[in-house]
């Protein structure tokens, strides 16, 4: 069974190795170079001093099978209940619902430290996968920005999706 909790410092091995997959094979980020464990910490760090979630997927065994959190969409001050969303899986877990397990997850935990609009920027058009994880949690397509990223020696797209998080915009924060 699946267990979705907050990442640890002993994860940062595996989620780092993940990551480092997509970099490499895929278009979901539009990162060219994989980052370093330092790099990953540092970013990990970064997320959890804003109070913002990082969660990982561990399977039966404690294996890291991927991962999530949110940081803010822009760092201004007026941008502060609106954070862009990120998940990756380990190669090994795709396709069997994880996915969609971690976003939910980090949909909650989001709105619980008042989140109130969560962002999907996704990489590449011909990304479905994230795309449909992102439509089955009820997040609406907004927009395409065509041709702006340049990957694999091609032009991609990024697709972005939105959803409102408890009352979103209906009332005033606290």
């Amino acid at each position: 069974m699946t267990t979705i909790r907050p990442s640890r410092e002993d994860d940062l091995h595996a989620i780092t190795a993940i990551y480092a997959h997509h970099v490499l094979h895929g278009t979901g980020t539009f990162e060219t170079n994989p980052p370093t464990a330092a790099d990953m910490t540092a970013r990990r760090a970064d997320v959890l001093s804003k109070d913002l979630p990082y969660l990982v997927a561990a399977g039966d065994n404690g294996e890291v099978l991927g991962f999530a959190y949110c940081n803010w969409f822009k760092p201004r001050p007026a941008y502060r209940y609106s954070a862009e969303d990120s998940i990756y899986l380990a190669e090994s877990a795709r396709g069997q619902g994880l996915g969609t397990q971690l976003l939910a997850a980090l949909m909650q935990a989001a709105e619980e430290v008042g989140v109130r609009k969560l962002i999907a920027v996704i990489g590449d058009s011909a990304n479905l996968g994230s795309v449909g994880v992102h439509r089955a949690q009820g997040f609406s397509h907004v927009g395409v920005l065509k041709d702006c990223g340049w990957k694999f020696g091609q032009w991609r797209d990024v697709v972005l999706m939105d959803k409102v998080l408890g009352r979103g915009s209906d009332t005033a924060p606290e």
